[in-house]
């Protein structure tokens, strides 16, 4: 029976199959096939005899692992795949650690503090030891925690390295040390271990106690580990301490695919396995049964660029498929029309469902322009590793506020930002507020109004600070008459103290949120440029806050997978999709801005580009937009370095302009600078009694005046008027890269002047200005 699902293998990935013992590397390409190969190993040893308890297999995700011992039971059967020692390095160490807890202190029940849990205990120590908290940032303090646990510098070991002291002090944090020692102290005597103590506390367990050691060398005398390219310092250590004895390891990577070194993770692990052990047997599985030709092709000549790297040739037997296609739009908000229009054309052309396709960026800010053009056309999505763009907590912030603006009876907006940024309106305040407003029957904000007409039994204090809040909404109440939204918003987000709340965060997640609020201010200004094709639209904050009113409706789950996925492309890795878009395909962007300091970084971006083309199947989009909104202001952008590094060969210029590809497209008529045709210079003459013309042109006769014709100051910026003025009728159904399809429901006035009235499905009716109006009829 096994003998079956071997002869399923191809030759390349039945030889590391078949080897029983000994160390070994399988260096696999994308989409060869790695897990098939590691599964059937797994399932191959059980065949020849050894235990499932002497199997320990190591992945970094928990759905790797359930997925490869499902395959594996599907082969040997559930009861012997459940004895296998098979997840993540977290779950398999924490598992571990609490059969050997006692010997390090710990109850064999300890808890396992998560995240926000260790943010709230050192937030505890440090204003217990009354230092700085705007120094000391709880989150900065343990991301400088996290990674000295990683690197294995305890405590003692920190005390004893001056250079990080320094380091620290030069930081302005010169008691870090304290604080670490003060944080472990209080997990040990709370009986509770971080996520990265899992690590930690399993590297000590390994080292001062052999007896352990020995024991689980024993135990797990056949190692696997799945990508191990993304393996850090503190797991390395771990997996060479059990495969010490015996050494029957087997490693699989890609080091084209480390993608994580922000994480810790370190390429040199992959690199140097070779070696760490004796005698180790290489094998590459280097076709890919994914992509087409053109996109492997091109992959490879992408990866070519790195320097630090194994050698191995990935190559396919599929077809060549379609080039890649490269599409520049002038702003990111057009960027993500194209995007969508090209996602509803191929599922009509092609019967395609919606998660057939996968958007993949940079950073989750970018999402927002993408969800926008998706919403229009009524195509579903879902956002994976992340919340939708109006679901973040610093864009629900903002936009409660304004929701107070246009509402100020909206209790739920009102609770959420009455003290944020925090302005000493505490829970009691509002607890206070929210029982005088059901006795008398009013909104919370109208109690706030009369608030010296109630007795609340507050202080002065507290009645100040509420007539300051409301004071507050009401100007910006006032701005909103005269003002846009996108003028309003930037003020509201000055004047609450948001965006000053968020840049005492200096972490990345920190800094990830502004450049989040950053992205909102874009979108409105593109919605406010957008609303001028609107008859009586100004872009005002009631406009916008009606069209980010249909984006939450329509983020809705309903039940339904079939979604287009919008995703980072971190996210991405180990996932496939017969269409892939990697937008944002920009300098500063993509590679990042914070990633060209040096070259390990920038190959690391590489690396990142490399794993996004390679989760396409069929068909590669690679877009850029040519200015992006940062702040409301336009900013130019240039092409990512990424696309000039693949081959003239395998990328295809869907804009016209882009034949022969952006890189070498003059920025002015090189024709200018050829030889003078002096048969052509022609000498102006004066006529009789006129001076001659400033620039050496023609004189201006009669005969001139009358070719002339008055131009109004209300012509087109483009030709959609004349065309609409014989062929857009009643009844017609049109599309509109904005809001989707519609139909003609009316028609009124001529020329310049004529407007459209259209019913559209998403969105309602709208009477658009045929001038400005973006519109194809489709029948």
């Amino acid at each position: 029976m096994m003998q079956k699902y071997i002869s399923q293998l191809n030759e390349a990935q039945q030889q590391p199959v078949l080897q029983k013992d000994g160390p070994m590397i399988i260096i696999a390409g994308a989409g060869s096939g790695k897990t098939r190969v590691l599964t059937m190993r797994i399932a191959y040893l059980m065949g020849l005899g050894v235990d499932a308890f002497n199997i320990l297999a190591l992945t970094f995700t928990n759905k790797a692992a359930r997925e490869m011992k499902k395959r594996i039971a599907d082969i040997v059967g559930t009861n012997e795949a459940k004895n296998l020692w098979m997840g993540t390095f977290h779950s398999v160490f924490a598992r571990i650690l609490r059969s050997e807890a006692d010997k390090l202190g710990f109850p064999s029940n300890f808890t396992i503090y998560d995240t926000q849990d260790s943010v709230r205990l050192i937030s505890s120590i440090i204003k217990e030891m009354q230092l700085d908290k705007d120094v000391y940032k709880p989150k900065q303090v343990l991301s400088r925690i996290s990674s000295y646990k990683n690197s294995l510098i305890t405590v003692k070991a920190y005390l004893n390295n001056p250079e990080l002291q320094e380091q620290d002090a030069m930081s302005k944090k010169p008691r870090l040390g304290e604080v670490y020692a003060n944080y472990v102290d209080r997990c040990f005597k709370a009986g509770a271990m971080d996520f990265d103590d899992l690590l930690l506390k399993t590297n000590e367990l390994l080292n001062r106690f052999p007896d352990v050691l020995a024991k689980y060398q024993d135990r797990f005398r056949y190692i696997m580990v799945d990508e191990y390219q993304d393996t850090n310092h503190s797991q390395y250590l771990i997996v060479r301490a059990l495969s010490d004895r015996f050494q029957n390891i087997c490693v699989v990577g890609d080091d084209a695919q480390s993608i994580y070194a922000f994480r810790g993770a370190n390429i040199n692990n992959i690199l140097n396995f070779q070696k760490d052990y004796d005698n180790v047997q290489t094998y590459r599985l280097e076709q890919n049964y994914r992509s087409t030709k053109n996109i492997v092709e091109a992959a490879n000549s992408i990866i070519d660029k790195n320097k630090t790297k194994l050698d191995k040739i990935v190559w396919t037997a599929n077809d060549f498929g379609p080039k890649i296609k490269v599409h520049r739009s002038v702003t990111d908000g057009e960027e993500g029309r194209f995007v969508a229009g090209e996602i509803f054309e191929q599922k009509m052309r092609n019967q395609m469902l919606n998660g057939q396709f996968a958007i993949l960026y940079r950073t989750n800010a970018q999402s927002r322009s993408m969800e926008d053009a998706l919403r229009k056309r009524d195509i579903p999505y879902r956002i994976y590793g992340g919340l939708s763009f109006y679901q973040r907590k610093e864009i629900k912030d903002v936009l409660c506020y304004l929701r107070l603006v246009i509402n100020p009876k909206d209790e739920e907006a009102l609770i959420r930002v009455i003290n944020y940024p925090a302005r000493g309106i505490g829970d009691t305040t509002v607890e206070k507020l929210t029982v005088a407003a059901n006795h008398y029957k009013r909104s919370i904000f109208e109690v706030m109004e009369h608030i010296d007409k109630i007795d609340l039994k507050l202080n002065s204090g507290t009645k100040a600070k509420l007539q300051d809040f409301v004071t507050m909404i009401k100007s910006f109440q006032v701005i909103n008459e005269n003002q846009d939204a996108f003028y309003l918003t930037d003020h509201v987000t000055k004047k609450t103290g948001l965006v000053q709340e968020l840049k005492k965060d200096g972490t990345p997640e920190g800094i990830a949120r502004i450049e989040n609020i950053e992205v909102l201010m874009g979108g409105i200004k593109d919605f406010i440029e957008g609303q001028k094709e609107i008859d009586g639209a100004r872009g005002a904050l009631s406009e916008f806050m009606e069209d980010v009113a249909l984006a939450t409706d329509l983020d809705n789950d309903t039940g339904d997978d079939d979604r287009v996925a919008l995703m980072t492309i971190h996210l991405a890795k180990g996932l496939e999709f017969p269409y892939v878009f990697v937008v944002g395909m920009e300098e500063d962007l993509f590679p990042s801005a914070m990633s060209l300091n040096t070259r390990s970084e920038l190959e690391e971006e590489r690396r990142l580009f490399y794993v996004a083309l390679t989760r396409a199947e069929h068909q590669a989009y690679l877009t850029y937009a040519q200015s992006r909104y940062r702040w409301g202001k336009l900013t130019d952008s240039e092409p990512s370095r990424f696309i000039e590094e693949i081959k003239e060969e395998y990328l295809e210029y869907i804009n016209p302009s882009d034949a022969g590809g952006y890189r070498y497209k003059p920025m002015m008529d090189i024709d200018i600078f050829g030889d003078i045709d002096k048969s052509k210079l022609r000498l102006a003459k004066p006529v009789t009694g006129t001076p001659p013309k400033k620039y050496g042109d023609e004189p201006v006769s009669s005969a001139n005046i009358r070719k002339l014709k008055p131009v109004s100051n209300n012509a087109p910026s483009n030709s959609n008027s004349n065309l609409f003025d014989n062929k857009l009728t009643i009844g017609n159904v049109v599309v509109h890269e904005r809001f989707g399809k519609g139909e003609v429901i009316n028609l009124e006035g001529v020329g310049a002047d004529k407007k459209a009235e259209i019913r559209f499905d998403v969105g309602g009716i709208k009477k658009l200005l045929l001038r400005f109006a973006k519109l194809d009829v489709i029948g």
